[in-house]
């Protein structure tokens, strides 16, 4: 077991660092793209995706961020949130509408390199199309709940203009210093949060021993045996407990786990299951590990549950729905 400090160095330090660096491009990008008047025309692009929802043009740029980075998206948004352009609401549906953008991201980083050369192009391609599908789906609720609860929302055009009517405009070195002050005024306000989550959440993964003890000492010391009705439940056999298991720690090793069993233990469309299950069971590790630590850093604690809520809750819906299609198909 590692000490203390060698914890807070090696695990959460990097985290952190990492992190802050993405949310200080976003937050930067935001604040250059307000002071040079680069927001209404990135808005453009994703007016299609603003319009439909009733939010503010300016959001279409932290959308689109997205397919790039997830966490320089977020940054944006935050920076939006934080200078009034939108409300509590607002925010929420625009982080729901971003959902499959994030998504698009991970296809050519992770899904694409990574996970379709482990399960072979057929297995691949049908678990990397379930998780498109339950991607844009959540982007599709996000566009009609703005259609739905947004409507005749009027938005602060103020908010992010570059220069305010009657002052003289700011001259290209005065924009970036202006810009670079509110993107570290911004990551004051954020970073701590980062290190004090991330800090609590790796030591708490650390000493995850004692917590495990604690499910041995109530006679919950095989976790395949609680999975095992749940396979069962969607129509699997016995040998998906294993993947399943996997799953609830590493996506990687739990596509690695299934890749041989494929076609003689296996179905593909059993497998895609097993992966499936694997990623809904796994939500509460992942809300823990990254996404309590990244959005409670970003929005606050407050804000930040609300978005981690809806978030969870949506995924959790979405997954239950493709496996069930996947079970009656």
């Amino acid at each position: 077991m590692q000490s203390l400090l060698s914890v807070l160095l090696e695990e959460a330090l990097p985290r952190v660092l990492t992190i802050s660096l993405l949310i200080g491009a976003g937050v930067g990008l935001a604040n250059l793209a307000v002071a040079y008047g680069l927001v209404a025309v990135v808005a453009r692009a994703g007016r299609y995706l603003t319009e439909p929802a009733n939010l503010p043009p300016a959001v279409g740029t932290a959308v689109l961020t997205n397919a790039v980075s997830v966490t320089a998206g977020y940054g944006m948004l935050a920076e939006f949130r934080e200078e009034a352009l939108l409300d509590d609401r607002a925010t929420l549906i625009a982080v729901v509408v971003n959902t499959f953008f994030g998504f698009v991201q991970h296809i050519f980083t992770y899904y694409g390199p990574v996970l379709v050369p482990i399960l072979g192009l057929r297995v691949g391609l049908m678990y990397v199309g379930a998780r498109a599908g339950i991607s844009l789906a959540i982007t599709l609720v996000g566009l009609l709940a703005g259609a739905v609860l947004l409507r005749g929302y009027e938005y602060d055009s103020t908010a992010l203009e570059p220069d305010a009517p009657g002052e003289e405009p700011r001259t290209n070195r005065e924009k970036l210093r202006t810009a670079g002050e509110d993107t570290l005024e911004r990551l004051r306000s954020i970073v701590p949060r980062l290190a004090v989550v991330y800090s609590l959440v790796f030591v708490a993964l650390e000493y995850s021993e004692r917590i495990l003890a604690a499910f041995a000492s109530a006679g919950i010391d095989d976790p395949g045996a609680v999975l095992a009705p749940i396979a069962g439940l969607v129509g699997l056999p016995g040998a998906a407990v294993p993947v399943i298991l996997v799953s609830l720690v590493d996506p990687t090793t739990g596509a690695i786990t299934v890749a041989p069993m494929i076609g003689d233990v296996l179905t593909p469309d059993e497998a895609v299951i097993a992966l499936l299950v694997g990623s809904l069971v796994s939500l509460t590790i992942g809300t823990v590990k990254r996404s309590i630590p990244f959005q409670f850093g970003i929005w606050g604690a407050a804000f930040g549950t609300k978005v981690i809520v809806v978030n969870v809750c949506l995924k959790a819906a979405f997954i239950l729905v493709t496996i069930g299609v996947f079970v009656l198909v």
